[in-house]
């Protein structure tokens, strides 16, 4: 009977290994190579053409007169006339130099008060676990399911009115800041993490004496450099590209960031100089993608485990 079971430590046939819906003996004849080389190239190009054709005409449209723009969008340079000065007038009149600082500002605050919010709560929640922990862990889980435009208006009335001290938050930095830490979704990926880390040794750091803030500041946190790495780059993209709450709590033009800032501009300057302000604009997220792409796609991966 064991002799007509196939066995288990057997060498392993090459059409098995295979992760692909094409076996590699179908891969060695002419013609699947051929039209699957075909079927690359264009999925390749269709790629390339659907992420990067944006970003070029743009490029292209910064540095064009607006005439040009107007009478074929996509026939650059028809005038045969580069105006690189539309960069220039973009930067200095538009003052988008002034409000990618404020952008920075807020997203540099938005991540310190995200990274203490989330990283304590989960700490809580996982290390710490008091009795009243499963209760908080719900509570944080439930605001998953409330819309962002349904918190929208009692969120609004809290900043413009702190509860007990009085204090209104409108036109400063903190109206950004503060709700940008309370995500439940950036709690719950910290946490799950923590839950990774062996349980034996914060056992072992509280017998030799480590309280609770020791523990986290030594234990914790070093071990979780990597999910803080990517929990603070997916709070820059949101602050980056949040338009409706800075419009509400910022007023004053002056601390608006870009984002609020580039449709007022449209009414203000010309076509051509309001494409080179969006050009300026997306350098910057461009250029942090490019560096730290490594970790935007571990965070990609990491939102759908939890979000699956």
């Amino acid at each position: 009977m064991s002799a007509l079971l196939p066995s288990r430590r057997g060498p392993v046939a090459p059409e098995r290994l295979s992760r692909t819906n094409i076996s590699d003996s179908d891969r060695r004849r002419p013609s699947v190579r051929v039209w699957l080389g075909i079927g690359q190239t264009v999925v390749l190009a269709a790629l390339l053409v659907a992420g990067l054709g944006p970003l070029v005409w743009l490029a292209l449209a910064a540095v064009s007169p607006t005439q040009d723009l107007i009478r074929g969008p996509f026939s650059f340079f028809s005038s045969g006339v580069v105006q690189w000065e539309n960069l220039a007038i973009a930067w200095e009149r538009g003052r988008i130099g002034h409000y990618l600082t404020n952008t920075a500002i807020l997203a540099a605050g938005s991540v310190v008060v995200t990274l203490v919010v989330s990283t304590t709560a989960a700490f809580v929640i996982t290390v710490l676990r008091p009795r009243w922990g499963k209760i908080l862990s719900g509570a944080i889980l439930a605001t998953l399911f409330i819309p962002s435009i349904v918190s929208l208006v009692p969120l609004y009335l809290t900043v413009r009115e702190l509860p007990v001290v009085g204090v209104s938050l409108i036109n400063t930095w903190w109206a950004v800041w503060l709700p940008a830490g309370a995500t439940a979704f950036n709690v719950l990926i910290i946490a799950r993490f923590l839950e990774a880390i062996p349980a034996d040794l914060y056992e072992a750091a509280r017998i030799d004496g480590a309280g609770p803030l020791r523990i986290l500041w030594s234990i914790v946190l070093p071990l979780s450099r990597p999910i803080l790495g990517v929990v603070g780059l997916l709070t820059v993209v949101a602050s980056w590209k949040d338009y409706l709450w800075p419009l509400l709590v910022l007023p004053d033009p002056d601390k608006q960031p870009v984002s609020v800032a580039l449709p007022r501009l449209a009414d203000q300057t010309e076509l051509s100089v309001q494409m080179a302000a969006l050009f300026l604009s997306l350098l910057i997220p461009v250029a942090l993608f490019l560096i730290f792409q490594r970790q935007f796609l571990r965070g990609a991966s990491m939102a759908g485990g939890v979000k699956g």
